[in-house]
């Protein structure tokens, strides 16, 4: 392997002590070195995931920099007074903890370089137990205060930092932390990083009234605010917040990515930073070597070559945007603005939400990063008969609204909701991220408000799926992925779902016919599927596919012809506890079916890397070729 092209023997093991809240001439240019150095090796290793494809989050990591060195330094000076972790809310931040684990010799330097690829145990956010050195899993934006407040009360006498960010306050979660920590007198400290970006946008145009010191100081915490990149004004204000009995947040004002030419102050600075940028910047540095192994690195591809679909991929979750424009198209802008409401969760370019923005701003809300009371708002805009919100965000954040969703049911809300990013496919965020809970939204009763969940194929099927139930009262919730998809092709090679198809929410779609069993699937999963019936026909196993793309909607007349098959395979990149296959099997045995029946789906932590998600769980092609063999047999 290529040596890490950044010497990092050449970072400085300081100790500082909080009891001495100035800095001499030595220690400020030591973490001024420090600073640096990290900053560079961030820029360098994030930029090696932006040259393979997989992303990497190098913003929020650098930024905080300075923050972390000087932790680091304290810990090492006093580390009994401390719970020496560097806690961290904003789990994109993960460049932090894998570099501080080099430093720490935990891993060798070199790993750094495997960033976010497949199988290196690097992934988008820090998981505990998987990752040499990483001593917590930070999971979704700001989960992290509300269980540090905890880990605070399980170490009295003992300061526990938690970092955070301007983003990740905006969730609810740190609301009800805040309160706990002051009423409690938790010994926690904040150190927030305050740079008025997240990734749709600044929080200081789309949230007027938000202000980070403003919002603790009404919970009741001691607030400091500061400029993070003074660093004798950084390391003054932790060491108040040290020597300041219970809660103390620390409000660090800077701008993203403050110094990186064409990236600083921008919303470009939240995920990784382009290559060319990362070049410009570490020439500029003088790390020529870093530069030669970014140029040297080529963007893998997956080049196995599926049957039964098309070369031509479309983007569902960006189709979802365009199919709604499309359908508002038809309305004058009185109507419009009467009968929709569109809430964004600050992922308007990850969802399809920014089509809709750009063509009706007079429906649309930048809600900020508060996923439960966005989903609120959207349903009761639905409320009224006639009227309906839209609500969209990742699949992995359906888990943190369930009640909302609930009380959006037992109000009759009109509410059509986008999770996208569904599955496991192109997730290098890995575990944290994946959204395979999805089934969860249909919590209600047998009698409750209607909900339906549609998980369409391919781009053509969501189109159709998007008119088909706009206007259907009830809620409904469209899954996509977060990668491009293939159009499902017929069994004369032309697109299934194009041309005059329209979407019949609840029925079930014959696929392939055939008469060894037949497999079950939707979504992604589908032309995953179609690969295996087709090579597996070749074989001489003439095996059928069915697409289930409404989810929770028994299609009796498919129920009756699939409980007439020698087996039935479900596979799909769900939860397998709580996946469609945990209860079709059910489904079946109540209409007194008993064909062979076997569930594929998700079941163990993540690999990292995009595709590469599949095979691991064994729910690729091969894998549901071995499994049909195996019920055939």
């Amino acid at each position: 392997m290529t040596s890490f092209p950044i010497d990092l023997g050449a970072y400085q093991r300081i100790s500082l002590d909080a009891s001495t809240p100035t800095l001499t001439d030595d220690q400020r240019s030591a973490l001024k070195a420090n600073i640096q150095l990290c900053r560079d090796a961030i820029v360098f290793f994030t930029a090696t995931g932006a040259a393979r494809g997989v992303g990497g989050h190098t913003g929020g990591p650098y930024d905080t920099v300075p923050e972390v060195m000087i932790l680091d330094a304290l810990f090492r000076g006093a580390g009994e007074k401390y719970v020496p972790i560097f806690f961290d809310e904003a789990g994109h931040r993960v460049a932090t903890q894998y570099l501080m684990a080099v430093l720490n010799g935990d891993m060798p330097a070199e790993q750094l370089m495997r960033y976010r690829e497949a199988h290196q145990k690097l992934p988008g956010h820090p998981e505990l137990g998987l990752t040499p050195g990483v001593k917590f899993s930070s999971g979704r934006l700001g989960h992290m205060w509300p269980y540090v407040n905890g880990v605070a009360l399980a170490n009295p006498g003992k300061t526990v930092f938690c970092l955070g960010s301007d983003g990740s306050q905006q969730e609810g979660n740190d609301a009800e932390a805040a309160r706990f920590a002051v009423a409690n007198h938790v010994n926690v400290k904040l150190l927030i990083d305050d740079n008025d970006v997240t990734i749709a946008g600044h929080p200081s145009h789309y949230m007027g009234g938000y202000s980070v010191k403003q919002t603790l100081e009404g919970h009741g915490l001691t607030v400091l605010e500061g400029d993070g990149e003074d660093i004798d004004s950084l390391y003054a204000n932790i060491c108040q917040a040290i020597n300041t009995p219970g809660p103390v947040a620390l409000v660090n004002k800077r701008a993203m990515a403050v110094g990186i030419d064409g990236v600083e102050g921008t919303t470009h600075g939240h995920d990784v930073v382009p290559v060319d940028a990362a070049i410009t910047y570490l020439e500029a540095k003088g790390h020529t070597a870093a530069v030669d192994v970014l140029k040297g690195i080529e963007k893998p591809k997956n080049t196995y070559q599926f049957l039964g679909s098309s070369d031509k991929l479309g983007s569902n979750r960006n189709v979802f945007g365009d199919a709604v424009v499309e359908v508002l198209g038809t309305m004058d802008e009185t109507t419009r603005k009467a009968s929709v409401l569109v809430v964004d969760s600050d992922l308007e370019g990850s969802c399809g939400l920014a089509q809709i923005r750009k063509a009706h701003p007079e429906v649309f809300i930048s809600g900020g990063i508060q996923e439960r009371g966005n989903l609120s708002a959207a349903a009761g805009f639905g409320m009224e008969k006639g009227k309906q919100g839209i609500f969209a965000t990742f699949s992995a954040f359906l888990e943190m609204c369930i009640s909302e969703i609930t009380m959006a049911r037992l109000n009759y809300s009109n509410l059509l909701c986008h999770f996208s990013h569904a599955g496991i496919d192109d997730m290098a965020d890995n575990t944290c991220h994946f959204g395979i809970n999805n089934m969860f939204a249909d919590n209600g009763l047998d009698d409750g408000y209607e909900t339906r969940l549609y998980f369409p194929a391919d781009a053509n099927q969501m189109k159709a799926c998007v008119k088909g139930v706009f206007n259907h009262p009830g809620l409904r919730f469209i899954f996509s992925t977060r990668s491009k998809v293939p159009m499902i092709l017929d069994a004369d090679g032309n697109e299934m779902f194009g041309g005059d198809y329209t979407f019949t929410p609840g029925q079930d779609e014959v696929i392939r016919e055939g008469t060894a069993g037949y497999i079950v699937t939707f979504g992604d999963s589908l032309y995953r599927a179609l690969d295996a019936v087709e090579r597996l026909k070749q074989e001489g196993i003439d095996v059928g596919l069915v697409n289930k793309a409404t989810l929770n909607v028994v299609d009796e007349a498919m129920m009756a012809k699939l409980g007439q098959a020698p087996f039935v395979l479900v596979t799909e990149a769900f939860n397998r506890r709580t996946g469609l296959g945990s209860r079709f099997g059910s489904w079946l045995l109540e209409r007194g079916y008993t064909p062979k029946f076997a569930h594929l789906g998700t079941h163990e932590e993540g690999s990292g890397g995009l595709w590469e998600q599949y095979p691991h769980q064994g729910i690729d092609p091969a894998g549901i070729i071995a499994k049909v063999k195996e019920l055939a047999s």
